[in-house]
């Protein structure tokens, strides 16, 4: 079962209290002026459309931060599908959290089930090739850490967190150490305890001195079919492979029927969108 609490609490409180002051400066004004302080109250959280359920945990936290009194009860489990005017969860307790946090926590859930179901249809469509859909770092500032558990619940995986995770070898490091050769080695030298070097390459002859310098992972960055077919015959099961660049939901067909290990996709984060979901039906108990 898929736990967001289960990641680093203090940094999902941190991210989720940044939201919340950001809409919260004194008071909320409007609900305050309607609603008397301890007014019982149950609301519906809906699908307006498809979807891919991912951030139960993000949403309910958004509440307990308000007021811990405030309960989430849910119709369906981290990663489960839903359809269009779905009953997704209800939610009671004292009617002024609950509408103070009503964007917030909307706004966390509506992007997280975006990833999430994004990443699901890309998922389905490589199913029985054998290659593994991973994400990158092209995700939105403070919310890497969100972002990147929605990959999961789509059924992707993670590529380096951050840039202490593993050693990845781009162009610019590439040409300040003189070459694909001379960058592995100046990374094996530097980090002898790490074992995971990727490197990024644009045509045969830097496959070439990535696998004459035992990379662990090389990645073929942007090339064409022809290209990359060339690229894997010429590695020929010496290291694992990866393909980036402009990797979408549209373009993952032409990629299913390589010999690669893995696909990496800034799309997943950075062009995944939201679904929309909205609270509604409130009353009063």
């Amino acid at each position: 079962m898929y736990r967001l609490e289960n990641y680093n609490r203090h940094k999902i409180d941190q991210c989720i209290q940044t939201a919340l002051d950001e809409d919260i400066i004194t008071e909320d004004l409007s609900t305050n002026a309607i609603y008397d302080q301890g007014q019982k109250a149950r609301v519906d959280l809906l699908a307006k459309e498809d979807g891919v359920l991912c951030g139960r945990y993000v949403f309910e936290r958004v509440f307990s931060l308000l007021d811990s009194q405030v309960q989430v009860d849910w119709t369906l489990e981290e990663g489960a599908r839903f359809k269009k005017g779905d009953l997704l969860a209800k939610i009671s307790g004292d009617v002024r959290p609950i509408l103070t946090g009503e964007r917030t926590a909307l706004n966390f859930l509506q992007r997280l089930c975006g990833v999430a179901s994004y990443t699901r249809d890309i998922v389905d469509q490589l199913e029985g090739s054998g290659i593994s859909l991973m994400d990158t770092r092209k995700t939105t500032p403070g919310l890497r850490l969100l972002q990147k558990y929605a990959v999961t619940v789509g059924g992707g995986k993670n590529h380096r967190t951050n840039l202490s995770d593993v050693i990845m070898l781009k162009d610019n490091h590439i040409q300040a150490a003189g070459g694909v050769g001379a960058a592995i080695q100046k990374a094996k030298t530097y980090a002898p305890f790490v074992r995971t070097i990727v490197v990024e390459t644009e045509n045969l002859a830097m496959v070439q001195e990535a696998v004459e310098n035992k990379a662990s992972i090389i990645m073929l960055d942007n090339m064409d079919r022809d290209q990359m077919e060339d690229a894997i015959n010429l590695i020929d099961g010496r290291c694992f492979i990866e393909v980036s660049g402009n990797v979408t939901r549209e373009s993952i067909q032409d990629l299913k029927g390589l010999k690669i290990d893995y696909i990496s996709s800034g799309a997943l984060t950075h062009s995944s969108g939201i679904i929309d979901l909205s609270m509604k039906n409130l009353r009063l108990l």
